[in-house]
């Protein structure tokens, strides 16, 4: 049986998606690189922006003649957007064979096992296979990969009046230090040499090591140690938690990359209250000042949405002058979309979407130039890159990088930069 994965959506969807699919790999299944190869399709969900659910909606309907032609294949539609649609889902596409929403991830293999023993009468007999429990650790689906993901919480305690993310992923659940520990000791043992921390608000989690209430810096610690890790990054962080705390764990640990993903929204106080953020203007750049004296060398990113209810042109202008000084070298950004079930989305949407997609131009011009500043402060130095491929990889602080002579990946190279293109650094492998 071939299995074939689609994740849209954040880095939280695709580590869903490889989590979702570990169970049916454990029976043996194979991976299928095009859905027409596939015995079944796991789509993993994503429901942030109306775009997104939109793009996952069309994708369900493009997979209709898919179904049809062998009734026996399995449709699978998870995360996000099965949380809040579910019921829509299986009525308006009645050839979905199997509807998980995020709150049930943690369900989903059991949830598999009975419609598999329902569709696959010789998959009964394999039952035990299913014996996964919450926290458990699943090994990286490939054993090759280099880089991997390791979710240590789900959910969300924030209520920013734009998001629908905790309507559809609840509230925060913590896995064990110890069942993240194991994740990680297998993943590296599989091959991986750099891991990414998930969470909705990573850097909020909350867990417990040996009996005893853990941290996010604790956490951090105790991965640092992990033996055969190179480097740990996380996404994404909550400015609240980025105290003097983390910032500690962040500058005594070697494997702690000087990338940090802190969101901040807007750069107007009045439009940051709107959204419910729990942080202003000032409090933001405080905490990027504190983390760049603990760490000269780190590059920040972060997302920012435009067009906001009520946003005028001097808030959107705040929020110009927020990211010229922060100088991300890069970031996300959006312009606003009502999400239904959020406080945000009962306020008229004011902002006509010209004024938007204006904003949104001016916003990423004025991102290109910064990130274009980071990128060529770059050039001529030597840097320390973890090969994903034969000749590329990226530095600590997060800058794809390219090279022309082949080492193995998972090598540890340095390499002496010299050119750039629009977001890729190129240079020569330093040798001793």
């Amino acid at each position: 049986m071939r299995l074939h994965t689609i994740s849209l959506g954040c880095q939280m969807s695709a580590a869903d998606g490889d989590e979702m699919a570990e169970p049916l790999r454990r029976r043996g299944w194979s991976s299928a690189e095009a859905p027409e190869g596939s015995d079944a399709i796991l789509i993993s969900t994503c429901t942030v922006r109306q775009h997104a659910e939109d793009r996952a909606l069309s994708l369900i309907g493009s997979l209709k003649p898919w179904k049809e032609a062998d009734p026996k294949r399995v449709l699978i539609v998870a995360g996000c957007a099965a949380e809040r649609l579910g019921p829509w889902i299986q009525k308006r596409f009645p050839y979905v064979d199997l509807v998980v929403g995020s709150k049930s991830i943690e369900q989903y293999p059991q949830i598999l096992e009975a419609a598999l023993s329902y569709r696959f009468d010789a998959f009964a007999e394999e039952a035990a296979a299913f014996s996964a429990t919450p926290g458990q650790a699943f090994a990286s689906p490939t054993g090759s990969e280099v880089t991997a993901f390791v979710t240590i919480m789900r959910g969300c305690n924030y209520s920013c009046s734009y998001c629908i993310v905790p309507a559809v992923r609840g509230r925060e659940l913590y896995r064990l230090a110890a069942d993240v520990l194991a994740e990680a000791r297998l993943k590296v043992a599989a091959g991986a040499r750099e891991i990414t921390l998930l969470g909705q608000t990573v850097n909020s989690y909350a867990g417990s090591f040996e009996g005893q209430p853990l941290r996010f810096p604790g956490l951090l610690r105790l991965l640092d140690r992990v033996e055969g890790l190179e480097r740990i990054r996380f996404m994404s962080p909550h400015p609240h938690y980025l105290d003097a705390e983390m910032i500690a764990a962040m500058k005594e640990c070697p494997t702690v990359c000087e990338q940090l993903h802190l969101p901040v929204q807007s750069g107007s106080d009045r439009i940051l209250k709107l959204m419910k953020r729990g942080h202003g203007r000032a409090a933001y750049l405080d905490k990027v000042s504190a983390l760049r004296r603990a760490l000269p060398k780190v590059v920040f990113s972060t997302d920012i949405i435009v067009g906001f209810p009520t946003e005028t042109e001097e808030d959107f202008k705040e929020t110009l002058s927020l990211v010229e000084a922060l100088g991300p070298a890069s970031a996300y950004t959006f312009k606003y979309s009502p999400r239904d079930s959020t406080e945000a989305a009962a306020r008229p949407d004011d902002v006509a979407q010209e004024v938007k997609e204006e904003r949104l131009a001016r916003l990423n011009d004025c991102v290109d130039q910064l990130t274009n500043k980071a990128m060529a402060a770059q050039l001529g130095t030597v840097v320390s890159v973890l090969a994903e491929q034969e000749t590329f990889g990226k530095t600590r602080t997060g800058f794809k990088t390219t090279w022309t002579s082949a080492v193995a990946p998972g090598a540890l190279v340095d390499v002496k930069l010299s050119t750039m293109t629009r977001r890729t650094l190129r240079g020569e492998i330093d040798e001793p």
